[in-house]
């Protein structure tokens, strides 16, 4: 029986600091993605300005270099680009694909939406440049809110198991 409730008890521990660590984790997976749309928005900036390739195939191009959900909104934007015209793509992308950006991220770069596809060369890249000047303030933020929140919720987690543990002593 006692064998049992140790048992019991070290999976509580385990559980809560889990679920401490997978809260942390959210602020370095969204410092990631802001990081990755960045260079996705760097190369889109470059290939647009030097190839005249049109944005579908371009965006292919960004979601098979970049990895993970910031690829796959690239992917999906261009796919609903055979549809629909660029921004709507690009909104319903962001909107679509499970993501780690919070509510100001996700304004900044549905903004990019207003001119692709809309604007000549010039107008698109000054909208690519002011959304990653936006970003990079956000990816101030993000590491800010990285370093603020990360150990307080895996302490937390930590915390949590073993008070629960020791009031089931």
């Amino acid at each position: 029986m006692l064998v049992f409730k140790l048992f019991i008890l070290a999976l509580i521990i385990v559980a809560s600091s889990t679920i401490g660590i997978l809260f942390s984790k959210r602020y370095f997976n969204r410092e990631k993605e802001i990081k990755e749309m960045k260079t996705a928005l760097n190369m889109f900036a470059t290939k647009i300005k030097f190839t005249y390739e049109p944005i579908p195939n371009l965006f292919r191009e960004i979601a098979n270099k970049i990895e993970g959900n910031v690829g796959n909104i690239f992917e999906i934007a261009a796919t609903k680009m055979d549809e629909k015209s660029a921004g709507e793509a690009w909104e319903e992308a962001l909107n679509q694909m499970p993501h780690n950006f919070n509510k100001e991220d996700l304004a900044v770069l549905k903004n990019l939406s207003k001119l692709l596809g809309q604007t000549d060369l010039e107008g698109q890249l000054s909208q690519i440049e002011t959304v990653n000047e936006f970003l990079k303030n956000q990816l101030e933020n993000a590491l800010e809110e990285r370093r603020k929140n990360e150990k307080m919720y895996r302490t937390l987690g930590i915390v949590s198991g073993l008070t629960i543990a020791i009031i089931l002593i």
